[in-house]
This record gives C-alpha cells, structure tokens and sequence, in this order.
C-alpha cells in the first residue's frame, strides 16, 4: 500500500511538474513579473500534489473496484433468475433492469454531488439573478446524466451501436437547440460537460468496462467505452427541456 502511494506521489509529481514550469516561465520571461505571494503559491502546489495522489490512490482502491464489482454482481444469472448455476442463456435486455437502476442511481448521485456541477449552478443562478435556480438546474442534469448512464447500459446489454445512440441524441440537442430558449443553450451544453466530474468518469468507466466484461458476447473494448458520451449528451437535453418547461409554465401562468 505504501509502495503504490509512493509511486502514485511521483507519478502526480510528474504531470503537475510541466504545468508549474509554464506557469513561472511565463511570469518569468513573458510578464518579467515576480511570483506573487510565493510561499502561497508554492503551497496550493503541495496541496494540489497530495489531492490528486490520494484522489488518484483512492480510484484505484475503491471506485473502480466498486464499479466494476457492481456491474458483475448485477448481471450475475444467478442473482437475475434467482436460482442457483443459472447461466445467460435466454436472458434478454430487460432481464436486466437492476443495472439501468442501479446505472441511473449512481449517475444522478454522482452528478448532484459533482463540484463543478455545484459552482456552475452557483455562478448561473447569480449571473440570472435568480432566474436559473440552482437546485433546478442541479437537478435537471442529474436526470440527464441518470438517463445516460441508462440508456448506455442498455446500449452494452443489447448490443446496439454506439453510433446509433450517438446520433438519436445529437438530433434531439440539434431540434431543442432551435426550440428553447437562447439563454439557456450555452449553460445546457457546458452543462453537459460539468457531468464528467471526478467522480462520475470513474464509476461509469469501471461499470461499462465490469458489464462488457461479463455479458456474453461483448468486448470491453469495442462496447465498454462510451458511456460517458452518453452521460454528457443527455443533460445537454434535461437542462434545455428544463428551459423550455419552465418558459411554459411562466406564458401559462402570464396569460
């Protein structure tokens, strides 16, 4: 255990490196400026350092074994048919719909505990001057990211291709971007990318990788990856639905 977080510290150490390099370069040479408040500085980096160590260390400790244990636990025949030394022979898609529940769970959990989800909603409901609610749009890409977690799991389970999933969604952002509201469009596609927080990437991976794994017929690596495609493209959807709603009910209500 301490060997690996040794080696996970200067492995961090040599990714942060180049970026602290830059940085002082540039207020070096280009600015000519010294550093301000060095000391600070230099200590937000050891912060940074050992966050992403023990951030790192933690993923492979716990969130990609929890993903990728879930995901076998649940597509188990035996727990899905519930008889013991059952195998995957005649079990179709929606034999597994404790994965879609479990995929939307941990999606909509996952989102709503995202950072960046929090400050982007933060900094919306300020900018609007309450117009955007905070729990509102929090809560609409919680929904989208849920149904993409969803819908991506049943993408693995059936077989269909990703492409095919891909494309059904960029028509439906491409219709409702004419449809909603202009406010809302910027703020619903940088919404869809605020789902890819540090801890939703992780689970998400562990969990396609753990279901291409172990339903029959699948690779890991043609059908594991893409569920985080899924997991940005449907909050783009949510969070302008979201708009558009809300819209509704205020003409409603106006007239």
């Amino acid at each position: 255990m301490v060997g690996t977080l040794v080696d996970t510290l200067l492995g961090t150490l040599r990714d942060v490196l180049p970026i602290a390099v830059i940085l002082f370069v540039f207020q070096a040479v280009v600015l000519r400026k010294r550093v301000p408040h060095l000391g600070r500085v230099l200590l937000g980096f050891g912060y940074v350092v050992a966050g992403l160590t023990l951030f790192l260390a933690g993923l492979d400790q716990a969130l990609f074994p929890l993903g990728d244990l879930m995901a076998r636990q649940l597509t188990d025949p035996a727990f899905i048919t519930g008889e013991a030394g059952a195998t995957a022979e005649g079990l179709v898609w929606h034999d597994y719909y404790w994965v879609y529940l479990f995929g939307a769970t941990i999606g909509f959990a996952t989102a709503m505990a995202g950072p960046a989800l929090i400050a982007v909603a933060i900094k919306a409901n300020q900018v609007s001057g309450g117009v955007v609610g905070v729990w509102g749009l929090r809560v609409a890409v919680g929904i989208g990211a849920a149904l993409g977690i969803a819908i991506g799991a049943l993408r693995i389970v059936t077989g269909i291709p990703l492409a095919a999933v891909v494309s059904v969604a960029y028509a439906l952002v491409i219709i409702q971007t004419f449809l909603a509201p202009r406010a809302i469009i910027p703020l619903a596609y940088d919404s869809g990318g605020v789902t890819t927080s540090t801890v939703t990437v992780p689970i998400v991976t562990a969990l396609g990788l753990g279901l291409a794994s172990t339903i029959p017929g699948r690779d890991p690596v043609l059908d594991g990856f893409g569920m985080i495609a899924t997991t940005c493209l449907f909050p783009i959807v949510t969070v302008m639905a979201y708009a558009q709603l809300s819209d509704w009910r205020a003409r409603r209500q106006a007239g």
